[in-house]
C-alpha cells in the first residue's frame, strides 16, 4: 500500500524508486514518501519508508544523478563545477533513529511489548555500482544502484535482518499503528551518463503527458502535427499507432500503417514495437520503400540516384497495386512521420491503400525546417493543423543553440546540461578534428553507445566501411544494437537521437546546409560539439546561431 499517492516528488530519482518498490513489494507492505520529522537535535526528511509486516521497517535515502565516493570516503553528487558534498548514509541512519524515537515516544506505542526491527538503506538509481563496492559504514548489500533496480524490493527486504536481527519483527497490527502515528503527527566514479539518465526519465514523463493531445483530438480523422526538433513528434506518432491499433473506449481497433522515409527511423519503430503483443502492433511498420516491397514491387535493382523512379514511377506502381488491394489488406488509418521528406506522388498510394479514401484516417507529423531533400510534396487532402511548441528532449543549452533555426519559438522544458562546444577548423581537417572530439567525450565518461559523429558533407570512413560490410539495414541496426560510437550522416538521422553528438560541418555547398545544421545540432539530447569552419557556420546558421555557439562577430 502506497500512502500519499498524489505526492509530488522533488526529484525524478525518488519517483522512480517509489514506483519500482510500489510494483514489487510483498502484499501488506506500506510505503511512505517524503516523511519529515523534527527531533530535538535536527530536522529530518525521509525519502521513502518501507514498512514490512513480519520483516521490519527500512528508511531509504535516494540520491539521483551521478553519485561518487572519493578515496577519503567522502560522498559527492554531480561532477565538475556542479559537484556538491552529500551524506546519504548519515542521512538515512539518523533518519532511522529519529523515526524510531518518534514512534516509541507516542503514547499509543507504550503498550507494545518490545522494540521492533529497523533498518536503513541507500538507493542511487542512476549510478552503476561495482559488485565489490563498500565503505566502512555502507556495505554493498545496504546500497542499491542502477543495476539493482529490478531486484530492489528483495534487497530492501534483506537489509533489516542484516542490521537488526536481534529485535522482533513487526506484526500487521504494529504496522497499522505506526501508520496511524505517522499520518496522525505528520565507490563509483563520477558518471556523466547518470545525470543524462535522470533528464531522460523526466523527458519521457513529459512526452507521455503530451500524449494527452491524442485523447483531445481523437475525433479528428485527418490532421497534421507540426513541431520542431525535440518536441516529441516521433514518440507521439508511435503512441498514436499503438492506440489506434488496440482501440480505446468506444473506438474499435483499427488496421494501421506507420510509415516513414528513412531506414534508421523505421528500424527505431520496429525495435520499439518488437515487444508489443501482435494484436496491439500496427499492421505495417516501416519505410515507404518497405511498403512497396510488401506489395511485391522490387526496388533492390534500381539505381538509388534515379530520381524519376524513386519519386514518381515507384509511387505510380504502388498506387496501381493499392487500388487492387483486397479489403483485408487495406488500412483504416495511415500515420506518416517526418512527412516533409515525402515526395508529392508518394501520397497517392497511401490514400489508395485506405479502406475509405474519403474518410479514412491520415495523421501526418512534420517539421518543415527539417526538409533537407529537394521534395515538396503535400497530402492531397485538407488536414487540421496542430502545433507542438515545447522542446522536451534536448537540454536547454542545446535547444537554445539551435533555437534560431527552428520553425517556431519553442518553450524549453528540457533539463539543464553542459554548454554547447564549438571547435573551429578548416574543411579539410574537419573529420580529423571531429574524431578528436569523440575521444574527448569518451574520456569525459560518455559510453561509446551514447556517442555519435554526424557529418554534413562526405561520409566518415567508418560509416562507409560499416555500410559496405553490413548493408543499409544491418548498418542501421547497429545504431541500436552495437555498443560502439555511431558514425552517420545528417540526412539519415532525422527522428533519431544520441546523448552526445559531434556534428562535423564538412559540407562544401550552402545548398540546404542551414536545414542540415538544424537537424544535426538537434540530434544531441545532452551534449553537443560542433566542428567546422567558423565563417561557413556563420554563413549558413546566421548571426544568432553563431553567437550562441560562441563565435566572435566578423
Amino acid at each position: 500500500m502506497a500512502q500519499g499517492e498524489g505526492v509530488r516528488f522533488s526529484h525524478e530519482s525518488e519517483r522512480i524508486v517509489w514506483e519500482r518498490l510500489g510494483g514489487t513489494v510483498a502484499e501488506g507492505t506500506v510505503l511512505l514518501a517524503n516523511l519529515r520529522l523534527t527531533s530535538a537535535r535536527k530536522d529530518h526528511e525521509l525519502d521513502i519508508v518501507v514498512l514490512m509486516p513480519g520483516v521490519g521497517i527500512v528508511v531509504v535515502e535516494v540520491k539521483g544523478g551521478s553519485v561518487s565516493v572519493d578515496t577519503q570516503g567522502q560522498w559527492w553528487s554531480g561532477g565538475g563545477t556542479r559537484k556538491s558534498r552529500v551524506r546519504p548514509v548519515e542521512q538515512c541512519r539518523d533518519g532511522k533513529y529519529a523515526l524510531r524515537e518518534f514512534i516509541e515516544a507516542d503514547p499509543r506505542w507504550k503498550n507494545r511489548r518490545s522494540r521492533v526491527r529497523f533498518g536503513h538503506a541507500v538507493v542511487v538509481p542512476f549510478t552503476e555500482l561495482a559488485d565489490d563496492f563498500a565503505t566502512t559504514d555502507c556495505p554493498r548489500w545496504m546500497i542499491s544502484g542502477s543495476r539493482d533496480l529490478d531486484d530492489l524490493a528483495r534487497r530492501i527486504h534483506d537489509v533489516v535482518g542484516r542490521q537488526e536481527n536481534e529485535q522482533r519483527v513487526p506484526t500487521d497490527d504494529d504496522i497499522e499503528l505506526i501508520v496511524e502515528i505517522l499520518t496522525g503527527r505528520s565507490f563509483p566514479a563520477p558518471d556523466v551518463a547518470a545525470d543524462a539518465d535522470e533528464r531522460e526519465a523526466a523527458a519521457d514523463r513529459l512526452t507521455l503527458e503530451q500524449a494527452a493531445l491524442l485523447q483531445v483530438t481523437r475525433l479528428i480523422r485527418r490532421m497534421e502535427i507540426r513541431g520542431g526538433a525535440g518536441s516529441g513528434k516521433t514518440i507521439l506518432a508511435l503512441t498514436q499507432a499503438k492506440d489506434l491499433t488496440r482501440g480505446q473506449g468506444d473506438r474499435r481497433a483499427q488496421r494501421v500503417a506507420l510509415v516513414c522515409y528513412s531506414i534508421g527511423l523505421s528500424q527505431y519503430f520496429k525495435r520499439q514495437l518488437a515487444g508489443v503483443p501482435r494484436n496491439h502492433r500496427p499492421a505495417f511498420v516501416g519505410s515507404f520503400e518497405d511498403l512497396a516491397n510488401l506489395w511485391g514491387i522490387d526496388t533492390a535493382s534500381h539505381d538509388r540516384n534515379d530520381a524519376a523512379f524513386w519519386e514518381r514511377d515507384l509511387a505510380a506502381g504502388m498506387a496501381e497495386v493499392a487500388s487492387g488491394l483486397p479489403e483485408g489488406k487495406r488500412f483504416d488509418a495511415v500515420i506518416v512521420d517526418e512527412a516533409q521528406d515525402f515526395a508529392d506522388h508518394w501520397w497517392h498510394p497511401l490514400m489508395k491503400s485506405l479502406r475509405d479514401e474519403d474518410e479514412g484516417g491520415l495523421y501526418v507529423y512534420s517539421d518543415e525546417n527539417q526538409r533537407i531533400f529537394a521534395r515538396y510534396g503535400r497530402p492531397p487532402v485538407p488536414l487540421v493543423p496542430l502545433v507542438l511548441d515545447h522542446n522536451l528532449r534536448n537540454t536547454q543549452q542545446i535547444a537554445r543553440a539551435f533555437g534560431p533555426l527552428a520553425p517556431t519559438r519553442m518553450q524549453l522544458r528540457g533539463g539543464d546540461g553542459a554548454e554547447v562546444t564549438f571547435v573551429g577548423t578548416t574543411l579539410d581537417e574537419a573529420i580529423d578534428a571531429a574524431d578528436d572530439q569523440v575521444d574527448v567525450l569518451l574520456a569525459a565518461g560518455w559510453r561509446p553507445e551514447h556517442v555519435a559523429l554526424l557529418t554534413m558533407g562526405s561520409r566518415h570512413p567508418a560509416q562507409v566501411e560499416r555500410q559496405e560490410a553490413d548493408g543499409h539495414v544491418g548498418y542501421w541496426r547497429s545504431f541500436w544494437e552495437d555498443d560502439d560510437v555511431f558514425y552517420g550522416h545528417v540526412l539519415g538521422c532525422k527522428g533519431l537521437e544520441r546523448r552526445a553528438v559531434v556534428l562535423c560541418v564538412n559540407a562544401k555547398s550552402t545548398d540546404r546546409a542551414r536545414e542540415m545544421l538544424y537537424v544535426g545540432m538537434s540530434r544531441a539530447t545532452d551534449q553537443l560539439v560542433v566542428v567546422g569552419d567558423p565563417d561557413f557556420v556563420r554563413e549558413i546558421g546566421g548571426s544568432q546561431v553563431a553567437a550562441r555557439l560562441g563565435l566572435e562577430p566578423r
